[in-house]
């Protein structure tokens, strides 16, 4: 009977551990940093508020990317014309605007408006799909410094400050039908833009575990390149305006940069460590292929699985459908709405 008693107990225990880390379990397979994300992005889409200045004079942005988003925001329902109930403030300016045009600009702001002074610029945002130079204008230092600034991914370096600005993830309008027979043949794919200099991407040419190619044939072709390939390489820096594609596919990206990649698409809201790969560009092949394929054995299908449920925060729509990339870039916006309130200058 003591036993029993004692089996019981241990059978018991064992339960209650597994049902403990069921969710957990569960969790992994999230590509969301947070549990509350979808709950959180539909508050966002009830009660967000931009209001938006009205530019010195007509313009246009010179980005696909830019110039949808700015589209797209000025037609939606986040849109407030009364600035006392906006969250955030919207700064639109010429892509081609001097930076001492530009300092005139945000002093009228000042001036004009009570809304800068409150927080000395912190709950604004603009759009610079090549980052806001340095300038010691105290106007442009304070949008620099203060300001969200939205740019276009990969960010320009040095003109992107982390945990504060966000990038606009590449354009997808028409993402290519998915396969119905997947037959991985490769273990890496690379879209390869011919370069200067060597890299380790060019030592890649020679073996027939990689497909390296400069353009795809076509639109069918480039599908079934991703839709047979475990990992997909990319050279940070250079062409990345196909990685959602990738990971709709299922073919888990790979940064290769010489620094911390910190500019990712939407870095707050998906767990990019379990989306992709991030390699070192001074790494050797033999040390990539290692890396490769330990990855995919330990958690392969897991990041697979992930990349094409985060896929669709990287489609742009013409007209905005929910959790698009559109509405996950303003659903990042609106966690930056709790601003620092900054000490007014004398």
């Amino acid at each position: 009977m003591a036993c029993f008693s004692v089996l019981f107990c241990l059978l018991f225990s064992l339960f209650f551990i597994i049902a403990q880390s069921k969710p957990a379990i569960l969790l992994n397979t999230s590509p969301y940093l947070s549990p509350t994300t979808i709950l959180n992005y539909q508050k966002m889409v009830q009660n967000f508020k931009v209001f938006i200045y009205k530019p010195n004079k007509p313009f246009n942005y010179t980005t696909q990317a830019e110039s949808l988003f700015y589209a797209t925001l000025q037609n939606s329902h986040f849109v407030t014309h009364n600035a006392e109930e906006a969250n955030l403030f919207f700064v639109p300016f010429s892509p081609d605007l001097s930076l001492r045009s530009l300092a005139r600009f945000i002093g009228n702001l000042r001036t004009d408006l009570p809304y800068w002074n409150r927080a000395l610029g912190a709950d604004h945002f603009f759009l610079s799909c090549d980052g806001l130079g340095h300038d010691s204008n105290r106007n442009v230092v304070e949008l620099k410094k203060n300001s969200v600034q939205i740019s276009c991914f990969p960010a320009a370096g040095g003109y992107f400050i982390p945990h504060k600005d966000l990038t606009l993830p590449p354009i997808v309008y028409n993402p290519h039908a998915l396969p119905e027979n997947r037959t991985v043949r490769f273990l890496g794919y690379v879209r390869h833009k011919a370069v200067t200099s060597p890299s380790l991407i060019d030592e890649l040419v020679n073996y027939r575990e990689f497909c390296v190619e400069t353009e795809p044939s076509d639109e069918t072709t480039f599908a079934e390149r991703l839709s047979s390939s475990k990992f997909c390489l990319f050279e940070y820096g250079n062409d990345v305006s196909w990685i959602g594609e990738a990971l709709r596919f299922g073919c888990v990206p790979v940064m290769i940069a010489d620094r911390p990649v910190n500019d990712l698409p939407f870095v707050d809201v998906l767990r990019w460590q379990e989306l992709a790969v991030f390699l070192r560009s001074e790494r050797v092949l033999g040390e990539l292929k290692h890396v490769l394929h330990n990855t995919w054995r330990d958690r392969g299908e897991r990041m697979k699985r992930s990349g094409a449920a985060a896929s669709k925060h990287f489609v742009w729509n013409e007209k905005p459908e929910p959790l698009d990339s559109f509405n996950t870039v303003m659903y990042q916006l609106w966690l930056r709405r709790h601003t620092v309130r900054y000490a007014r200058a004398e």
